[in-house]
């Protein structure tokens, strides 16, 4: 859409003859004297207004945006268009509010998004377009994470590498930095096989003067103004800006074996607001706790409990106060906590060593294979047989042998007689 201008009518000049043309010149010039400034001003171009969103060009889906234009001078009218497709919704805005420059939207939805700008009418023209406006809506997609390779603790004038990634195949990411309008970072994304997708992003030198926090969303190349959820905040920390520094130690040891309950103890002599502990190479924020007071000492416990392996590595702590919380203390002696995978047991007693003996022989008699079980029971079937087998073997013996003697008997009881 192009800015549309509406001339003035200049009537046309009539052929006068000889000398009355000589006084008519005159008038004309001294005309053209008094009002050339004035002319000026109604067929030049009009200055380009100011468009701008409230409360800001990042909405969340379903909450309120005003867009607001407004020119430098007497303004007749206004008009809001959306560059290469028109927004509907702005003609149903109530005239008494377009003419004051305002398009209100209730509930933005993607169907707002867009690239916009505005002009006004004054004087019988039509201003310059105003700078372009884009309107986005976030919340389409899940959230994606944001973490500093290496570490968010960083060194003042280090340039940094942020990476925003997600399980959502996004074609591109953008980077904010919290609380400023300066234009954010948008960069393609790199895909994995299983459909992760991530983009790496690199941060000019930090410096001490302000804080250094950033948010990520992620969108899709065919609805560009259409994003996801804001990832987590990620604050950038500077060490060494305190003149003081944390003591780093562990309870009940730096070796402990997997299970067990772990507490870090980070303390300070001067006060502090608030502790933080970073594990080396884990790319999460620091955890932060609020400092207590105990024996003339700012301390803070961080409980693990109970510990697995993923526990295990080389951990720091740092203190910092409430008035540049960026700002951090010099660094803890470095702790590593090693994490044993056996644990350990009590010595048993005869009693406890019968019963697991037991429990041992029950369990292992449980869980025999049910091949090996099917087998025990075919070879008892076997062995009852052949004990049957060999008893009636043993009685028709019996009765073999019983039988010559009783006949023998007989002859001779009659022989007797």
């Amino acid at each position: 859409m192009t800015a549309m201008h509406r001339g003035l009518n200049h009537p046309q000049s009539r052929a006068v003859g000889g000398d009355a043309m000589t006084p008519i010149l005159m008038v004309l010039i001294c005309l053209g004297l008094s009002l050339g400034p004035r002319t000026h001003v109604q067929a030049g171009t009009l200055p380009k207004p100011t468009l701008w969103a409230e409360p800001g060009s990042m909405i969340s889906e379903g909450s309120p945006v005003t867009l607001r234009c407004q020119g430098s001078l007497q303004v007749q009218e206004y008009r809001l268009y959306r560059e290469k497709k028109p927004a509907s919704w702005v003609r149903r805005i109530q005239q008494e509010l377009v003419k004051k420059g305002y398009f209100a939207i209730a509930s933005i939805t993607w169907e707002h998004t867009g690239r916009y700008r505005c002009q006004y009418y004054s004087h019988s023209w039509w201003s310059e377009p105003s700078d372009p406006l884009e309107l986005v809506v976030t919340g389409a997609y899940s959230k994606p994470t944001l973490s500093a390779l290496l570490s968010p603790v960083v060194a003042s004038g280090w340039n940094v590498t942020l990476q925003c990634g997600s399980r959502v195949a996004f074609d591109n990411y953008i980077l904010c930095k919290e609380g400023e309008d300066e234009h954010p970072q948008c960069l393609n994304s790199h895909f994995h096989p299983r459909g992760w997708s991530w983009a790496v992003f690199s941060v000019v030198p930090v410096s001490l003067s302000r804080r250094w926090s950033y948010r990520c969303y992620g969108y899709d190349s065919s609805f560009p103004y259409v994003w996801s959820l804001p990832s987590d905040l990620l604050e950038l920390l500077v060490p060494g800006q305190i003149p003081d520094r944390s003591f780093l130690s562990v309870q009940p040891g730096p070796t402990v074996a997997s299970g067990e309950n772990v507490t870090l103890l980070c303390q300070s002599q001067g006060w502090m607001h608030t502790f933080l502990l970073t594990k080396e190479g884990a790319a999460d924020p620091p955890l932060r706790l609020k400092s207590k007071r105990q024996s003339h000492k700012y301390q803070a416990e961080f409980p693990m409990s109970p510990v697995t392996s993923a526990h295990a590595g080389t951990y720091r702590c740092y203190g910092s106060r409430s008035s540049n919380p960026h700002l951090l203390t010099h660094p803890s002696e470095p702790l590593e906590l090693v994490v044993s995978a056996e644990t350990f047991s009590p010595p048993q007693t005869k009693s406890d060593s019968k019963a697991g003996a037991a429990d041992t022989l029950g369990l292992s008699q449980n869980n025999s294979d049910p091949k090996t079980a099917s087998h025990s029971q075919d070879y008892t079937v076997e062995n009852l047989i052949r004990m049957g087998m060999a008893g009636l073997i043993l009685v028709v013996l019996g009765i073999l042998l019983f039988k010559p003697q009783y006949s023998q008997r007989s002859l001779q009881d009659a022989a007797r007689r």
